[in-house]
């Protein structure tokens, strides 16, 4: 009887520990382990209520829990994405984390994802737009991966890449370029949110490779730049990666 309830204790009281040892990693509340068993040990998580992370107004982060059928939906598809990635590959590009949450904003305006190399974490919305969604998470990791390597991705060499004549904006939001839809006729750029900031253009390019790996640019001078450049420096990182 005394090993039964020496296990019982065990099993009640795991959970909540490892989701407070997460937080003293990670730093966001009121989160509660969902999977960490993953051949890439990706760590998933997913939040039990709503949080609201930083104290200025303009750049705070909130998200909020979700319906647990939604969360076992969306999950199957995130870790399906994801598994694409090695363990040696995230382990380089320092992301552990997933943080699976809906309505994710920063500042009010809304985001399929926030990463933080430093933190070694990527919140997810799991209620992002569903035309997107799968794409969209290849595009947030990209960002995880940029910010460990800033020297591999350097803006002012990509901005060489498009028309003398073309400008990008000061911030991905400081503009009305939201669009994913992929252009038909690319002529430099794949989406219209493509034409918001040099970072932003080059996930998207990186998010393309993804998920369409099958698919070939090869009329766009513009785009073939870009996607070597994309390759180029990915490999340099992993020379296994495989797109």
């Amino acid at each position: 009887m005394n090993l039964y309830r020496a296990v019982l204790l065990i099993f009640i009281f795991i959970t909540p520990l490892k989701a407070n040892t997460i937080y003293n990693l990670i730093k966001i509340p009121n989160l509660e382990i969902y999977e960490i068993d993953t051949k890439n040990k990706l760590r998933y998580v997913y939040a039990t209520k709503p949080f609201k992370l930083g104290l200025n107004i303009k750049k705070n982060i909130s998200c909020y829990n979700s319906d647990k059928k939604v969360l076992h939906q969306k999950y199957k598809i995130i870790n399906k994405n994801l598994n694409r990635y090695s363990l040696n590959f995230l382990k380089k590009v320092n992301l552990k984390y997933i943080v699976l949450c809906e309505n994710l904003s920063i500042g009010e305006i809304k985001t399929a994802g926030v990463p933080d190399n430093i933190m070694r974490t990527l919140i997810l919305d799991i209620k992002f737009n569903e035309t997107y969604f799968e794409r969209a998470i290849h595009h947030e990791v990209f960002h995880i991966i940029k910010d460990s390597y800033l020297e591999l991705f350097n803006e002012a060499e990509w901005k060489n890449f498009n028309i003398k004549e073309f400008q990008y904006s000061d911030c991905s939001t400081c503009n009305d370029k939201w669009n994913l839809d992929t252009y038909n006729k690319t002529k430099g750029f794949f989406t219209e949110y493509s034409k918001s900031t040099a970072s932003e253009d080059m996930a998207e390019v990186f998010s393309h490779l993804m998920f369409y790996p099958d698919k070939i640019y090869n009329d766009d001078p513009i785009i073939k730049k870009k996607i070597l450049f994309i390759k180029k420096n990915i490999t340099t990182i992993d020379t296994i990666f495989k797109f």
